[in-house]
């Protein structure tokens, strides 16, 4: 694209992120749930998923190019990315430094299920400030449920190995962990191990995997319409699981955490109860500025949306400002808004949930077109009853105090510990 045309395409463009797939759905670990492995049959020529330099640095230069902010953040999933080496991402930070104009400022963020990680990668992570993700899934009876090696072999001890070498170099981590059926009903248990362990930020994620009567892994409810008896796997949490786990994690978190441990979910809807913009997609009004990038120059509208129906092009032919202006993403995003249900519409938490994640409204309800998201009870409950508690923080912090002030004295105070309110995205 000329210069010229890549400049009006930022003018109209949106923010917006892309989280790279430089491994593409390459992974050392064969979990039982993983919907990403799927993808390879989006690629059935392909023998080396590696994401090749000159792809990889028009990508750099384009993203950081496109960002109209100060900060700029670059995002690295699988797949698993560690299996690139510590040179592959030597190599894209001297890209960013290449390319990073005076006056911004560029970090990164990986997720890895952190079998990989040892003291040379942690000490990579350390000396250019990336955040990591690590994948815990629970103690190790819950976590070597699901998250085996391809020889069949748990990865328990690996991933703590791994944890352990990012404390030991001080790392800024997070912990993410995926809801499933049988792990959903120890949401207390889960929170006080990933406390044990010191794991201070925290990320919970329901597992919802759509399968049809043939085995088959079903894809987004749109490309499923034709498709009868569409259900989801054994393993995916229930329709009112994950809210029960989230209020198990709340009510031990909002006793004696605030302000100490941040969880994702909780920090989102405290700021969202202030008045807040949403700081998760899965929760704003509309979508469409979480692209996807994969190894070898695809873009697609969402991670979890990667089929061909969704493929915005290729950065070896597009510029990737226009693709993230195209109008085909600007539908995409808008039908966010635009396809809630009507028991959405008249919903009292609308405000707080915006029918959740597009790729999980499938439950259809009797006497209704539009189908609600899986999730709507867990929602439901979950926003009942944290109300109360999330009412009160948010009106501390509209009050310019800490929202640790709701928790019951200790020791003759309240221990509010280093503060981190959700902030509106910049």
């Amino acid at each position: 694209m000329p210069n010229s045309e890549a400049a009006q395409a930022v003018g109209r463009t949106k923010a917006f992120g892309v989280m790279a797939k430089p491994i593409g759905p390459i992974c050392n670990l064969d979990c039982t749930y993983c919907y990403y492995l799927k993808k390879k049959t989006l690629f059935p020529q392909t023998r080396n998923y590696k994401m090749e330099e000159p792809l990889l640095e028009r990508f750099v230069a384009q993203y950081i190019a496109a960002q109209q902010g100060r900060h700029i953040q670059f995002v690295w999933q699988g797949g698993e990315p560690t299996l690139l080496g510590v040179p592959f991402f030597e190599k894209v930070v001297d890209l960013q430094r290449r390319y990073c104009p005076p006056g911004k400022t560029i970090s990164n963020a990986i997720q890895t299920n952190g079998t990989l990680v040892d003291q040379a990668w942690a000490q990579f992570f350390r000396q250019n400030d990336f955040l990591v993700g690590i994948s815990i899934d629970g103690p190790r009876r819950m976590h070597d449920r699901h998250r085996l090696d391809r020889k069949g072999r748990p990865s328990f001890d690996a991933v703590m190995a791994g944890l352990g070498a990012l404390q030991a170099a001080g790392v800024d981590y997070n912990v993410l962990t995926v809801v499933s059926r049988r792990n959903a009903l120890h949401g207390k248990e889960i929170y006080y191990f990933l406390r044990s362990l010191g794991v201070k930020y925290m990320q919970f994620i329901p597992l919802v995997e759509r399968l049809h009567k043939d085995g088959s892994v079903g894809g987004p409810p749109d490309i499923d319409a034709q498709v009868a008896d569409v259900a989801v796997t054994a393993e995916s949490v229930r329709p009112d699981g994950f809210g029960r786990f989230l209020c198990d994690v709340f009510d031990t978190w909002v006793k004696r955490d605030v302000g100490q441990i941040s969880v994702q979910y909780f920090d989102l809807h405290i700021g969202l109860w202030a008045g807040m913009a949403a700081s998760l997609c899965v929760h704003a009004p509309t979508c469409g500025t979480a692209l996807v990038i994969e190894h070898n120059g695809d873009i697609y509208a969402c991670d979890h949306f990667v089929y061909p129906e969704y493929r915005l092009g290729n950065l070896h032919d597009t510029d990737l400002t226009a693709l993230a202006a195209s109008p085909f993403l600007q539908t995409f995003g808008q039908d966010k808004l635009e396809g809630l249900s009507p028991g959405c519409h008249a919903c009292r938490y609308l405000s707080l949930c915006f029918g959740g994640c597009p790729k999980d409204r499938f439950a259809q309800m009797k006497g209704r077109d539009v189908p609600q998201n899986y999730l709507c009870a867990s929602y439901r409950h979950y926003f009942e009853h944290t109300a109360p508690a999330m009412q009160r923080m948010a009106q501390l912090i509209r009050q310019g105090r800490s929202p640790a002030e709701i928790m019951p004295p200790r020791n003759g105070g309240a221990e509010a510990g280093p503060q981190r309110h959700p902030a509106k995205p910049g």
